[in-house]
């Protein structure tokens, strides 16, 4: 095993598209660290450098004490396993998973060691003798994952490995993928757009966003999952993490007496110390306007939670989603939805302004199912004004929080 070490990486094209902006990134000996973003973030790109497959444009990139940077892929001991098994149709279980070894002239017994073992470890030794068209989605997931095991290698890569398989054989798979990761205690870098995936399974996670002009980075935060959930660094994790996302909406905090309030959508509720306290300088905010976050979780029907005034907001429902465990409420802020900088670059890009998103801000809140909620009707919902999110709207960034992994090239 081995930690690996990005210092300023960075990968740009021959035809000038940045891809890659400054990534300084320890992955820990051992660590399971999940890399997460939407499409064109560059997770995949940072993956394949480490790997060798890109070349490294700008940085320097090291695995345990080597640095890596003119290293052919080859010899830089890791194993990959990608969103497409690659599985040789013609050979059996057993061979495909030996392959590699036999390329490397390992001898008999001890590809046979390791095959066997990883086999066990996968709970495919019944499988051996099959051929890859008589296997399921999720035999061939571990079989190609044996492939990578039985390499024995410092470090795995995985890019998106579990993003062909159907929704429940993708649940079961990330608790098999945990599993195994607590056995062996492999370094483990992995690559998914899903960001449950990320969070189920990563000690920590990274969220990248794409580089743009004037933001010529791409990662935002690295922490653990509860972290990021609690405690995002700008607009961009806000909006990412968490399913589903965080609602956000233009208001303004006031200091009444002994109280802070915040008002917004034509709503006024009392804010808990104790997200005051988690803004330091939030003072400074005081009477301009901001960008409020309320998760969807840190609602709750009035009719449950009683003798909460200062902090119940009264609306309209649209629609009612029961899931059984929980209950989706969903309805309407006379407030227009927040621009976030991302979102204003993609209008920028379609020539389209912020008024072309409306006047209306669509809210979620997650309910206890245990009380009725119908369509179109007049609720009273509960905020945990402890859980709320104060962000600067010029700059995206959390109030009184320093972005750590965003510096300017």
């Amino acid at each position: 095993m081995a930690s690996i070490t990005l210092e300023d990486i960075g990968k740009i094209y021959p035809d000038g598209t940045r891809a890659v902006g400054q990534v300084n990134l320890e992955i820990r000996d051992g660590e399971f660290l999940v890399l997460v973003g939407p499409s064109g973030c560059g997770k995949s790109t940072v993956l394949r450098m480490i790997a060798g497959l890109e070349d490294i444009t700008e940085g320097k990139m090291s695995i345990g004490d080597t640095v890596v940077n003119d290293v052919p892929p080859k010899d830089r001991d890791i194993a990959m396993v990608f969103q497409n098994y690659a599985l040789y149709p013609h050979m059996s279980v057993r061979d495909n998973m030996a392959f590699g070894l036999k390329l490397r002239k390992m001898p008999k017994d001890e590809i046979k060691r390791r095959v066997d073992e990883a086999a066990e470890t996968l709970e495919i030794t019944e499988l051996m003798e099959r051929k890859p068209k008589a296997l399921s989605g999720g035999q061939r997931q571990r079989v190609a994952m044996g492939r990578a095991i039985v390499r024995e290698p410092k470090a795995f890569l995985m890019d998106e490995p579990l993003s062909n398989l159907d929704a429940k054989l993708r649940v079961q798979m990330r608790t098999e993928l945990s599993r195994l990761h607590h056995r062996l205690g492999t370094t483990t870098v992995y690559v998914t757009h899903d960001q449950i995936e990320a969070m189920t399974l990563g000690h920590r996670v990274a969220v990248m966003r794409p580089v743009s002009t004037k933001r010529p980075y791409n990662l935002q935060q690295v922490a653990i999952p509860t972290e990021l959930f609690n405690n995002p660094v700008n607009l961009f994790v806000a909006g990412f993490i968490g399913s589903p996302a965080m609602n956000m909406v233009y208001g303004v905090l006031n200091e009444e007496g002994d109280s802070v309030t915040a008002s917004f959508g034509g709503h006024t509720i009392t804010v808990d110390q104790a997200a005051v306290d988690a803004h330091p300088g939030i003072e400074n905010h005081f009477g301009v306007e901001i960008v409020i976050g309320i998760r969807p979780s840190a609602f709750e029907d009035a009719r449950v939670t009683t003798g909460v005034a200062d902090r119940t907001i009264h609306v309209t429902t649209d629609v009612n989603e029961l899931l059984g465990s929980e209950s989706y409420v969903h309805f309407y802020l006379d407030s227009p939805p927040v621009v976030t900088p991302d979102i204003l670059e993609l209008l920028a890009d379609t020539g389209q302004t912020a008024a072309s998103l409306g006047d209306q801000n669509r809210f979620t809140a997650r309910v206890s199912p245990d009380v009725a909620v119908p369509d179109r009707s007049e609720v009273d919902l509960v905020i945990d004004t402890r859980k709320l999110h104060f962000f600067d709207i010029e700059s995206g960034d959390k109030i009184g929080v320093v972005a750590e992994y965003e510096t300017d090239l």
